[in-house]
């Protein structure tokens, strides 16, 4: 069987490095947020508040702050133009809690501006979900043909696997863009003095090595999926 090594697949340890890297990457973020979550602003501003702040004063005044379940589960969704805060950002007043929420304030500022780095990002999502639900039946389905047509099947496979990759790819100076614009506000109008704002860098870096880490992974997968399939496609 093509791509099968007797019962061991060297291939798989790429997976396996990148699950490794991502294991790793969330601890970070979790136990940097978790510590820097005990440490209260001096403001005294809630993660909302400091929101709606940053939000006024960049003159956006038509999205939504609302709290979400979960933890770290803060997003802003540029369809409804809504920002999401969980419930360890939205009420917390500590110099984490701010940073996450003034990161998501960069992604609605991004929107408001026209950022093209998120502009791109927002129009490959159909074309990554697509690509993400028909890369491994195309693949497996090809595997199945001895002719050309078995071997278009699997390129188009890997093309369609090769749009995950590019969202990821993408989805990196969207985050670190964010966290800039964030950090630049909260130190600018004083609403976290300097050693916060160290705080608050350190929590934002560990969640931006997070998408760093999806990126790697990707990469990882695809090179595997070349490995196993790519001489087959090129058949």
């Amino acid at each position: 069987m093509y791509g099968y090594y007797g019962y061991y697949d060297p291939s798989y340890f790429l997976v396996l490095l990148g699950v490794v890297i991502c294991l790793i990457a969330s601890a970070r973020v979790n136990l940097t947020f978790k510590k820097y979550a005990k440490v209260n602003s001096a403001s005294g501003l809630t993660g909302a508040q400091a929101a709606e702040r940053m939000l006024r004063m960049s003159g956006i005044y038509d999205v939504t702050i609302q709290r979400v379940s979960g933890n770290l589960t803060d997003h802003y969704d540029p369809r409804n133009k809504t920002l999401n805060l969980s419930e360890s950002v939205y009420g917390s007043r500590s110099v984490a809690a701010v940073g996450v929420a003034a990161h998501e304030c960069g992604h609605a500022i991004q929107h408001n501006v026209g950022y093209v780095p998120l502009k791109v990002r927002s129009a490959i999502v159909p074309a990554v979900n697509i690509g993400s639900t028909l890369a491994w039946p195309l693949i497996l389905i090809g595997l199945l043909f001895n002719s050309s047509t078995g071997s278009l099947l699997i390129t188009i496979g890997l093309w369609a696997f090769s749009l995950a990759v590019l969202f990821q790819l993408v989805t990196l100076p969207v985050e670190f863009n964010a966290s800039g614009r964030a950090v630049r506000f909260l130190d600018e109008t004083g609403m976290l003095s300097h050693d916060e704002l160290r705080y608050t860098k350190r929590v934002l870096k560990a969640a931006a090595l997070t998408y760093v880490a999806g990126a790697v992974a990707a990469i990882l997968q695809l090179l595997r999926l070349i490995l196993l399939f790519g001489g087959r496609g090129r058949d």
